[in-house]
């Protein structure tokens, strides 16, 4: 669940802040909730906090973001809350301000524990989501070169490409070729990288790798930043589905999530429509606070 602290500037370090330049068309200005202007510095301060494609979008959804907070900050204020600021789970402290906002929203927004009736038909309804990964059993050889030396690329890719010519004659000779001509720290041991899922080695790499069968070598050399790689796929072992069991706490920590953002977007609804906001529209339904 997103933090009060990570939605606000209440957490960002005095002296560290880059203001984002002023948008070519500001929100019409200035901008009141019920009287308590959010001034348009402010705004350009939080507007780091909403990465967009232009800064005019930025700036809005920070407005936005603000006019909550305020709206959020007036309520609690006029319910007499008292709040004590916690530790937030990086080891941040809370604003006195954000301990108002969540003691308030702690005792307005009520939402159900996920049962396990509702894990499963989630679990049912989404068959791929939960799934352990492919596991790939490779080996390779790197003839180094680096990207911006074209004559050792070109000599790199003839050397792999000789490599190769020789496993295809002597497959048994992988990991002597690795001794000889590997750059890779992996040579110690034939050339083995182990187990592999994805994102555990570069693009390049992976792209061809993912396409090779058991106990197929590359046909030709890969390239990467790092050189040409001669590739071996010795084992594929496929993912599995993920038993019920195992996931249905992670399966209720999303549906509670997103029944506590439903929840607050409501509240906030509920507050906006009560409220005099002047210089923006409020989106409550996807504004920043319940992203």
């Amino acid at each position: 669940m997103t933090t009060l602290l990570d939605l606000t500037d209440s957490a960002i370090p005095k002296g560290k802040v880059k203001v984002p330049p002023r948008p070519e068309k500001a929100p019409p200005s200035p901008i009141r909730v019920n009287g308590v202007e959010i001034t348009e510095e402010a705004v350009r301060t939080e507007a780091q906090n909403h990465p967009a494609d232009t800064p005019a979008e930025a700036f809005r959804a920070a407005a936005q973001a603000l006019v909550v907070r305020e709206l959020l900050l007036q309520a609690a204020k006029a319910a007499d809350i008292a709040a004590t600021p916690e530790l937030v789970g990086d080891g941040r402290r809370e604003t006195d301000e954000d301990a108002l906002i969540r003691a308030l929203l702690e005792r307005e927004i009520e939402t159900p524990d996920a049962d396990q009736a509702a894990c499963r038909r989630y679990y049912d309804a989404h068959p791929d989501k939960f799934c352990s990964e492919t596991i790939y059993e490779a080996r390779h050889i790197l003839i180094a070169a680096p990207p911006d030396d074209k004559d050792r690329r070109v000599a790199a890719r003839a050397e792999a490409e000789a490599v190769i010519a020789a496993l295809i004659e002597a497959p048994d000779r992988f990991a002597e070729l690795a001794a000889a001509h590997s750059a890779c720290p992996s040579k110690a041991q034939g050339g083995n990288l182990g187990q592999l899922t994805e994102g555990s080695t570069v693009p390049e790499f992976e792209t061809v790798l993912f396409t090779l069968d058991a106990g197929q070598l590359s046909p030709s050399p890969v390239p990467t930043p790092f050189g040409f790689h001669v590739i071996q796929l010795d084992r594929i072992i496929p993912g599995n589905r993920l038993p019920f069991e195992a996931v249905q706490q992670r399966i209720a920590g999303w549906l509670e999530a997103s029944s506590w953002s439903r929840a607050v977007a409501q509240y906030v609804g509920i507050l906006a429509g009560q409220a005099r906001i002047e210089g923006i529209e409020l989106n409550t339904a996807d504004g920043p606070l319940v992203q």
